[in-house]
């Protein structure tokens, strides 16, 4: 019997439950009022200040399941294995247990829970550096355990070594870091490549392996004069890839073939008229897929298309899938392309990030209207082609960035004028590409940690003041949808069934400056999340909250659940200018603030 998505849940959180575990909710893609990254990566990226010795308010073992999105691979979604969206499953023991516990607990999980053969799980462990000792130990726990030594691999620093700046010459001083071991599972049928042999291993690039999870041991300290020294307080941080388990569990490495993506194929299959099982509608079909998925959790975490940062990331996402929709039937599309994929993502996920009914207009609305912008685009793009006499490498990159059509695209649509292109130039612009966007980007994803800076803290609780002037001013109807805060300005979405008008605006900002000008003091209390919400505290009503929970309160006029940080009292934050207000879609308006 197929394992499904809702069970693996399930079995997960029955399993770590048993052992002392408390669940912590998960962040949205989009973490909150954190302008250093631009998304939720991992699941430890909330637990960063926790790793290094803060006291967590639910305890010292946690696990939770966290939607995550990454874009640094999308060149490789299209293979059986590559998403940019997907969700890991960890646990946490913060100065608890250590290595034994760890690797036996993961090890009973994923065979005697999960279900996957013993024989075709291979592990990896860390090999040493000249600084830093080999782990012995996980060597020894894994052996104990029963697995035999010929399926436990040695790697170095690159592979099997974790801290947030890379491997340990990277590391500065100060910062914690620790050997890691992964599990990888070894496929019956290899789907991804036929190239394998007798020297295969654990991390070759055949496609007979995959890697299903990885249990990070927080062990050491780097210390000023590049040596390193043990942490007093260890930690383990695990990560389980959940499509992948789901993969493994069905002995398939399609992860495209398990019921998180598997629905909308069909709905794909319906729209096209075309078939996954056929080979070269298969990578079209699966960027397609994972596009429209991820851009209906961005869209419902409050992105939307731009060309910045978060907004471009959804754009492109769209474009992309839009291109590959036009490859795959051949002709134009209309902008309901994606109606059917949207709403078997929101069914798949229902309960857990969303609510369909609900949620389905919102995510139409916008998708469609980026489809309708982009299929102009795009239409040029096919007539700019048209005006091409001989294909390079620079022109095919050209297309590819002014207009998103894909090199395979290219290629075939000149192949058919009986050309062909020189893969290499291209590959070069897109390169050259890269390492510009690397070099813009640089500070921009650091693992997660929080501005603190002073002007950022003073917008962040001018926020709280904000969101309840919103309610004295519109009604109880209005729903916070997100906000963004950088040191220049802060940003605040949310939900009214009608628009405001600009003297309530206006009354709004007057609202905002009269609580800072009353210099009302601000603290915080640990409250159970019942007793929390009885006393009428706000929260943002698309996150989930731990059972206890930091409600701040500004004075008597303003009650929030809120992690901080925050101004002590709002005298500190100055005068407020509301300098824009805008609609951005399905009843949703954005305010910008100075």
């Amino acid at each position: 019997m197929t394992l499904t998505h809702i069970q693996l849940r399930d079995r997960f959180k029955t399993f770590w439950e048993e052992r002392g575990h408390r669940e912590m909710p998960p962040i949205p893609l989009v973490p909150k009022d954190d302008p250093t990254t631009l998304f939720t990566g991992s699941g430890m990226q909330q637990l960063v200040p926790f790793l290094l010795g803060e006291t967590h308010p639910l305890g010292n073992r946690l696990y939770n399941i966290q939607r995550g999105l990454r874009t640094q691979d999308i060149e490789e979604v299209g293979n059986n294995r590559h998403t940019t969206i997907f969700e890991m499953m960890g646990n946490w023991s913060l100065g608890d247990y250590f290595k034994e516990e760890q690797l036996e607990w993961c090890w009973e999980f994923l065979t005697d829970i999960v279900g996957l053969a013993k024989n075709k799980l291979y592990v990896t462990v860390f090999a040493g550096t000249k600084t830093i000792p080999k782990d012995t130990e996980s060597f020894m726990i894994w052996k104990k355990i029963g697995i035999p030594e010929s399926r436990i691999f040695h790697y170095g620093a690159a592979k099997n070594w974790w801290s947030r700046a890379g491997e340990p010459e990277n590391m500065p001083a100060g910062e914690p870091g620790g050997p890691d071991s992964e599990v990888f599972y070894k496929f019956t049928k290899v789907f991804h490549s036929p190239q394998f042999g007798p020297k295969c291993h654990p991390n070759c690039n055949c496609g007979r392996f995959l890697e299903i999870c990885n249990s990070v041991f927080m062990q050491y300290k780097k210390q000023s004069d590049g040596s390193f020294v043990e942490l007093p307080k260890k930690n383990v941080d695990f990560g389980g890839g959940l499509e992948r388990i789901l993969a493994s569990s069905n002995d398939n490495p399609d992860v495209f073939l398990t019921d998180v993506f598997l629905p909308i194929l069909h709905e794909l299959e319906k729209t096209s008229a075309k078939k996954y099982t056929d080979l070269k509608n298969k990578p079209l079909m699966r960027v397609i897929s994972d596009h429209v998925k991820a851009a209906t959790f961005l869209i419902i975490d409050g992105v939307m298309p731009s060309n910045k940062e978060r907004g471009y990331v959804l754009r492109r996402l769209l474009r992309r899938a839009l291109v590959k929709m036009n490859r795959l039937v051949g002709q134009n599309v209309q902008s309901s392309v994606f109606d059917a994929a949207i709403k078997s993502t929101l069914r798949i996920y229902h309960d857990i990030y969303f609510e369909e009914g609900k949620d389905f207009r919102l995510v139409q609305e916008i998708v469609q209207q980026e489809v309708g912008r982009f299929d102009k685009a795009l239409q040029e793009g096919l007539k700019q082609i048209g005006k091409i006499d001989r294909i390079d490498g620079k022109k095919a990159f050209d297309l590819y960035q002014n207009y998103g059509f894909p090199l395979e695209l290219t290629e075939e649509l000149f192949r058919e004028k009986g050309q062909t292109m020189n893969r290499d130039e291209f590959r070069k612009e897109f390169e050259k590409h890269q390492n510009l966007s690397r070099s813009a980007s640089v500070g921009k994803f650091k693992g997660g940690l929080v501005d603190q800076g002073e002007q950022t803290i003073k917008y962040h609780t001018a926020t709280h003041l904000l969101h309840q002037a919103l309610f004295d001013v519109l009604g109880n109807d209005i729903r916070q949808e997100g906000s963004n805060i950088t040191s220049e300005r802060l940003r605040f979405d949310f939900y009214s069934p009608r628009k405001p008008t600009q003297e309530e605006v206006e009354k709004v900002e007057e609202l905002l400056n009269k609580n800072v000008s009353e210099k009302l003091a601000v603290s915080f209390k640990v409250l159970p999340k019942e007793e929390a919400y009885r006393i009428g505290a706000r929260s943002f009503f698309r996150e989930k909250y731990p059972e206890k929970v930091k409600v701040y309160f500004i004075g008597s006029y303003s009650k929030e659940f809120c992690g901080g940080p925050h101004v002590k009292n709002t005298s500190e934050i100055g005068q407020i200018k509301i300098y824009k207000f805008e609609k951005i879609g399905g009843n949703i308006y954005r305010i910008y603030a100075k």
